[in-house]
């Protein structure tokens, strides 16, 4: 379990900062080389990264910056690589990590990463961000990224003309869902789009949310709750009964092309993060509330299941102070708001200026001020990247399978494994 940052450890670290200040070069006006962002921003989740490189870019016209994305939806091809280049002592400059134990329980673990909290406290960020996030990014020994945006995992779209035309509005709970599921195949329509194997992992997290509750939900990822538990087999059960009205040709395809089949009328819904948002109002330039609507997943309103996406500074790094200087861009209040009205994300700051947002984006920091907060497992927050890796081998066991009982019983293996759950 990761430890909560505490006061005394930001006086330590000042104190520390103060004997090693000579050791931690700042970002200089005059700057110049390389500056290496790696993340999986690709495609069409790029124009947001992009305009924040080009903020960067007028900043500092003589650093060179390169734009090291590595496409895969939800990272599965990035961590690869970046594994392979962290272990072989070539890290990026910075690079793009789930905030939580997608991070702290991988590199900060072994040592990998610099220590942020001198960043936090000379940029007045410990004010600036929600303590809670700054504890989902710290532990005892330190801050570890710095915080772009918040997603919200939880969320099912659909088009508002559609729903009118097929006679059926979005359901409340899953219990709803499976009741106008027949009535929309009878119709040709496929009820729920589903997309690569990531995506059927981010699906099953908001189903397992609504059938257990989200004191249950964060009760497992304390170790309060066994994974053999009858709270978690009715939540792969209720899983199954879901997968039977989605897309037969799901693995074949990205998760914006499951958005498109909500888009054009094939499916009704899809259950995914809210760059979706950004997809269909930057790239497809529908407007949210008629182009498209949202919800919260069925069964889940009045909570945020969250993620947030942040960027480190790896330990070794060449020409450290254009990796410092990105950081303050990434965290500051201009750089937050140059960003996330693209991506479809909200500001993790507390000073964000809303008016620069959309309905979507402005509806869902509405929530974030008021809903009940709890962490993905699908992006990173609430487990280490060995259970999530494993994970992903047990729902291919499930989805051949379709075996509640077992895959709560090999979910229970792989949370003792990576020291989520006790023996």
């Amino acid at each position: 379990m990761k430890k909560l940052f505490t006061k005394a450890a930001v006086v330590a670290a000042a104190v520390c900062l103060m004997v090693t200040a000579p050791l931690m070069a700042q970002a200089k006006d005059n700057l110049s080389g390389t500056l290496e962002i790696f993340s999986w921003w690709a495609g069409d989740e790029g124009p947001a990264l992009e305009a924040l490189i080009k903020q960067f870019n007028e900043q500092y016209p003589d650093v060179t910056v390169e734009n090291a994305a590595v496409t895969g939806g939800s990272g599965i091809n990035a961590r690869a690589v970046l594994k392979t280049r962290m272990l072989g002592g070539n890290p990026p400059n910075s690079f793009q990590v789930h905030a939580g134990q997608e991070l702290i329980g991988t590199w900060v673990k072994s040592d990998r990463m610099e220590d942020l909290t001198w960043l936090f406290e000379e940029q007045g960020w410990m004010d600036a961000f929600p303590s809670d996030l700054i504890n989902l990014i710290g532990t005892d020994k330190g801050i570890w990224s710095v915080p772009v945006n918040v997603h919200r995992s939880n969320v099912i779209w659909f088009v508002p003309a559609n729903l009118e035309k097929w006679g059926v509005t979005v359901p409340a709970d899953w219990n709803e869902f499976l009741a106008i599921a027949p009535k929309l195949q009878a119709k040709g329509i496929v009820p729920l789009a589903l997309a690569t194997n990531w995506t059927v992992n981010h699906l099953w997290e908001s189903v397992a949310l609504a059938s257990m509750g989200p004191d249950k939900w964060d009760a497992l990822w304390r170790g309060e709750l066994a994974w053999t538990s009858p709270e978690v087999i009715q939540a792969w059960e209720l899983f199954g009964k879901v997968l039977q009205y989605t897309n037969a040709d799901a693995s074949s395809l990205s998760w914006q092309q499951a958005t498109d089949m909500v888009v054009d009328g094939r499916a009704a819904f899809n259950v995914m993060g809210d760059w979706a948002a950004g997809y269909m109002n930057t790239t497809l330039k529908l407007a949210p509330g008629t182009g498209f609507g949202w919800a919260a997943s069925p069964g889940t309103d009045g909570i945020f299941m969250f993620l947030a996406d942040s960027f480190g500074l790896p330990v070794g790094v060449e020409n450290r102070d254009t990796s410092v200087a990105w950081l303050k861009l990434v965290g500051s209040r201009e750089g937050s708001d140059i960003f996330n009205p693209l991506k479809g994300s909200i500001s993790p700051r507390l000073d964000t200026d809303l008016s620069l947002y959309n309905a979507y984006s402005k509806s869902a920091a509405g929530d974030w001020g008021k809903n009940r907060i709890v962490g993905s497992l699908a992006h990173g927050v609430t487990a280490n990247e060995g259970f999530m890796s494993d994970f992903a081998s047990v729902m291919e066991m499930y989805l051949k399978s379709r075996n509640a009982e077992q895959a709560a019983k090999a979910c229970n293996a792989i949370a003792v494994k990576n020291g989520i759950a006790k023996k």
